[in-house]
């Protein structure tokens, strides 16, 4: 097998990784063992999740992030697009709403969209994936907890670790204490604490080349230290492994590990795990209203197979809902051992 290093080509190029994760030969592909456990085409069983990048831009240049957001990142949804959106969710059986990015926060549009999509959706999960320190980045962002209470949102923060040290090296120097002050805000209106109805859930990626380990066990040493250490209560932790695009995929080849990375996500294929991927029952939206199968895929601007559907101006609930789903090497990371969502483990 030959050995990959580091080029002279831009990750952020998706074709360019597209290439690059077909280009070993690992003797089997995803395609070939979704059809040993009978799943080739994967299709969806229901939409009931949209989940919508609000842009790029973060206040945050974090070592794992998949959509190399940034400062410096201009893409941004605009209200135009957001209006698409609570129209298909107006007239569509949506149950849960997932806004990301970079921060979506930082979308200037962000409190207009979430109090629109309340207005007309009151029973809707509204998720916002919060990565706690946007709360101290400016004053006026001061006031978040308070809002996603009013709103009654959903907040998912990610937090690699419960120490400073293994935190800040993913995640830029001081993110671990400014994440602590922004969950001890969150605690104080009643998010994550005991007989509250504001959910507070808190994100493990692994910050190497590795699986996560069990999520029952990482979570409750968690919640033990955050508790004992800072008295941090949160609801559940999701494990979610790193899919190897973008600034994950160029970390393992700078770092030689690439190769050995996909084997161990081929070698740990669950069908289980596959039957149960979170593309099954989303829909991810792009900043600019593209249609994807999911979050990873917009990244490599591999876009829904339903052509006359392809954007949110374009929606069409039955050709979504039976459309094949893009696949491709990369797909492995959402397989692998007890299998990775934005909601955790599904095996």
């Amino acid at each position: 097998m030959k050995s990959l290093k580091a080029q002279n080509h831009p990750l952020s190029n998706s074709q360019y990784e597209i290439d690059l994760l077909e280009s070993p030969d690992f003797g089997v592909s995803f395609v070939q063992k979704l059809e040993e456990t009978n799943l080739f085409p994967l299709k969806p069983v229901q939409i009931e999740t949209m989940q919508i990048n609000m842009g790029k831009m973060c206040n945050q240049v974090c070592k794992h992030c998949h959509v190399d957001a940034g400062p410096d990142r201009k893409e941004i949804m605009t209200r135009d697009i957001m209006e698409q959106c609570l129209a298909v969710i107006e007239n569509n059986h949506i149950k849960s709403l997932d806004l990301t990015g970079g921060a979506p926060e930082m979308n200037p549009e962000f409190r207009w969209f979430v109090s629109n999509i309340r207005s007309i959706s009151p029973d809707i999960n509204i998720i916002v994936r919060c990565n706690l320190t946007i709360i101290l980045a400016n004053p006026k962002y001061r006031d978040l907890p308070e809002f996603f209470k009013a709103n009654q949102v959903e907040v998912v923060s990610s937090l690699p670790y419960f120490s400073a040290a293994k935190t800040d090296s993913q995640r830029g120097d001081g993110v671990f204490e400014k994440s602590i002050q922004a969950l001890r805000m969150l605690n104080d209106i009643g998010y994550g604490m005991e007989n509250s109805d504001l959910i507070l859930n808190l994100v493990y990626n692994p910050s190497g080349a590795f699986l996560p380990a069990a999520q029952a066990g990482l979570e409750a040493e968690f919640k033990k230290k955050l508790k004992s250490n800072f008295n941090i209560n949160f609801n559940s932790l999701f494990t979610i492994t790193n899919v190897p695009i973008s600034r994950f995929l160029e970390y393992l080849i700078r770092s030689e590990n690439y190769e050995g990375y996909m084997e161990k996500l081929i070698e740990s294929y669950n069908p289980t795990a596959a039957a149960n991927v979170m593309c099954r029952t989303t829909i991810s939206v792009g900043w600019d209203g593209y249609l994807y199968d999911c979050d990873f895929n917009q990244m490599l601007d591999l876009k829904v197979e339903t052509p006359q559907s392809q954007h949110i101006s374009d929606w069409n609930h039955s050709a979504l809902k039976n459309r094949n789903i893009v696949v491709n090497q990369h797909c492995f990371g959402c397989t692998a051992g007890a299998g990775s969502s934005c909601g955790g483990a599904t095996a």
